[in-house]
């Protein structure tokens, strides 16, 4: 009896073993099935963001064209000041593979206006800064570069009385201008820079005595130099002058030529959201107009 007892208590005892044992046995395979599952999920997501990583990446790398815009509290060029007001200026340029070659468009809009006389009723009209040109660039090396530039800048051109005509470079119209251009790095932080008006446009000639329109071929030169940097700032200064040898008139003068760009540009890198923003601060002063202004550049990409 004794032993019948002993039997059947063993039978029973295995019976609850091995219960247990499949029941430990299944709960491991669902939690192995479990993290097996989540591992390859997470991996999935890995190579999905890697993915999605290398193909943004791929893409920056292989797309030719580049869009840039910048917000400024005014707008000045060697010197001028051609937009007292706050504007917005945007570029859209094509880039070659090897990075020598550019082309593109460059626009500016203001968000306040400036007064122009109508030459037909005498009265001021208001009209918005209105700007776009178009410029190519080709680059020889990291220090020589030459650009050509067609300055189209038609602010307050149908206020004051004149046909609109984007291509003309009627030049007692006074909108529209070529520029070739030379660059030269005598330093990586240095640039010479020689700017060549051709054949006059936009008010760039001189009536001579029998009524002719002179026209001036004026030359534009700069020297500037980043002379401060640090992690994420820099200084630059500038100077430039204006001359011509056919006229005494320039484009950027009412006499002989002069010095008419002088000043210092202030960079800092800005982070916003976990963007870099750069912000330029420029002071200008012009001996030839008696000007001095500070001009903010905001680029917003």
């Amino acid at each position: 009896m004794k032993k019948l007892v002993n039997i059947l208590f063993e039978n029973h005892l295995n019976l609850i073993v091995r219960k247990r044992f499949s029941l430990i046995s299944s709960i491991l395979v669902i939690v192995m099935f479990t993290f097996s599952q989540h591992t390859f999920a997470q991996t999935d997501e890995v190579d999905n963001d890697l993915d999605i990583e290398n193909e943004q990446i791929t893409e920056a790398i292989d797309s030719p064209f580049t869009i840039s815009a910048h917000l400024k509290n005014m707008h000045t060029w060697h010197g001028f000041v051609v937009h007292p007001g706050a504007m917005i200026a945007t570029s859209l340029e094509y880039n070659s593979k090897n990075k020598k070659f550019t082309f593109g468009f460059w626009g500016g809009a203001s968000f306040s206006t400036i007064d122009v006389k109508n030459i037909n009723t005498g009265e001021n009209e208001s009209a918005y800064y209105k700007e776009v040109s178009i410029y190519t660039k080709y680059r020889f090396s990291d220090k020589f570069f030459i650009e050509a530039v067609t300055h189209n800048n038609y602010t307050g051109v149908e206020e004051r009385g004149d046909e609109l005509s984007y291509w003309s470079y009627d030049k007692t119209q006074g909108y529209n201008f070529v520029d070739l251009n030379f660059g030269y790095n005598i330093t990586p932080n240095t640039l010479l820079y020689l700017a060549t008006i051709i054949n006059g446009g936009s008010g760039d000639y001189e009536i001579q005595e029998n009524g002719d329109l002179e026209n001036s071929w004026t030359h534009y030169f700069e020297v500037s130099s980043k002379v401060w940097k640090n992690k994420d700032s820099s200084l630059s200064l500038f100077a430039g002058g204006a001359w011509s040898f056919i006229t005494d008139k320039t484009f950027y003068t009412q006499g002989a030529g002069n010095i008419i760009n002088v000043g210092a540009t202030y960079n800092k890198q800005f982070e916003v959201l976990k963007h870099t923003v750069p912000v330029d601060v420029t002071l200008m002063w012009n001996p030839e107009q008696e000007k001095t202004v500070i001009q903010l550049d905001v680029t917003l990409f």
